[in-house]
This record gives structure tokens, sequence and C-alpha cells, in this order.
């Protein structure tokens, strides 16, 4: 028998509240949970390992709008593989993008760094002795 888990376990495995689980369920993004007898959501590791794509692909920046569209290309089978890894390579695309940017700016930012501490350096540096007045 598969392992099924609880909205908590799932909040605590995914780092996502029971909210944003359910809000993400409500809008499309997650298949319906199936239920205990209870009424209960018990999840899958299928629906962990959605779930951990869903995050990930939110965390690297792919608007909540392309990730209901891939959800939604998910749901209607293998016939939609190459239009969902168009949509990945596009998001790799752009994070590549995003990255060489990030370079940039974290290069010119420890440029600017090591000029403030070379500054610094040499503002609070002793005076030499060729530098100080011989007027006695």
């Amino acid at each position: 028998m598969e392992a099924e888990f609880s909205i908590q376990q799932v909040a605590d495995i995914t780092g996502l509240s029971i909210d944003t689980l359910r809000y993400y369920e409500r809008i499309g993004l997650l298949e319906p949970v199936s239920r205990a007898s209870s009424g209960h959501r018990r999840y899958k590791q299928k629906d962990i390992d959605w779930i951990g794509l869903v995050i990930n692909l939110r965390e690297t920046g792919m608007p909540l709008a392309q990730i209901h569209h891939f959800a939604e290309l998910r749901r209607q089978g293998e016939a939609t593989a190459t239009e969902r890894l168009h949509i990945l390579e596009q998001h790799q695309h752009a994070l590549k993008q995003q990255m060489q940017r990030l370079e940039q700016h974290m290069t010119a930012l420890q440029h600017k760094i090591a000029h403030k501490k070379a500054f610094l350096a040499q503002r609070d540096a002793p005076p030499h002795p060729a530098s100080e007045s011989h007027a006695e």
C-alpha cells in the first residue's frame, strides 16, 4: 500500500502552509487530493513530488499563471510533453539571463566594496614619518 500523508505532514515536508496547499488545490495547481473516509485530505508521494516542482518554479520566479498553464498541460497527459518541455526551457533561459545580470551586479558590488575598504584603510592608517611636519 502506498504511503499517504495528511495536509499537516505535507505542510511540514514542503514548508508550505496548510492555507497555501488548499489555495493551490482550489486554483488548480494541484490535482484534487484524495480524501479519507473522514473527509481529510490524503496526499501521495506523487502529490508531494509535484508540489516540490511547483515550489521550485515559484522560487525561481516563474509566474503563478505560467505554472497554472503548465499544470493544465500536465493534466492533458503525454501529448503535451513537448510544450511543457518548451516552457521549462524558456524558464531555464530566463534564469540564465537573470543569473548573468546578478553576476554583473555582484562584480560591481565587489569592486565598490574593495574601493571602500581601500579608502578606509588609507584614511585610518597612521601617518608616514616622511609626511610629518618638522615645525619644531
